[in-house]
């Protein structure tokens, strides 16, 4: 099973092959479309990620000891970003999520190209699957 950071990693080389931010937004359409769909059922207020400037839901839920993410977007580039996060969060334990280190946002260079509101939207993104884990990781301490 690889690790967060093997994924950010194989997130960072995947980045790398293009040459200019046309090209990386493109892939990021791409890779939001091959989000596994979010069930109706989980676009709830509950399930709402606020400070982003599109509609975000996330969804969790544990699996042994083990989180998965779900998640969706009504807006393509957002999509895409939520979309990384999931691939790169998903399928960890509560601890490893809480402790990790998303290095791959600035290896990319996603968030100097995000407006300041999407740059929040990611931001609210990384600390709602964050608060996540820790709930759960101290349920289990």
């Amino acid at each position: 099973m690889p690790t967060i950071n093997d994924i950010q990693d194989d997130i960072i080389e995947c980045f790398s092959m293009f040459e200019d931010w046309s090209e990386k937004y493109e892939y990021l359409i791409d890779f939001g479309k091959s989000l596994e769909h979010l069930e109706e059922k989980y676009k709830t207020e509950e399930n709402r990620i606020h400070g982003c400037q599109s509609r975000v839901w996330l969804h969790a839920e544990q699996q042994g000891d083990k989180i998965i993410f779900y998640a969706d977007s009504d807006a393509i580039i957002t999509k895409g970003i939520v979309g990384l996060l999931v691939k790169v969060l998903s399928n960890h334990t509560a601890n490893e999520i809480a402790t990790s280190e998303l290095y791959f946002i600035d290896k990319i260079g996603l968030r100097e190209h995000l407006s300041p509101t999407r740059a929040n939207g990611l931001l609210s993104m990384v600390k709602k699957m964050k608060s996540y884990a820790l709930i759960w990781d101290n349920q289990q301490a």
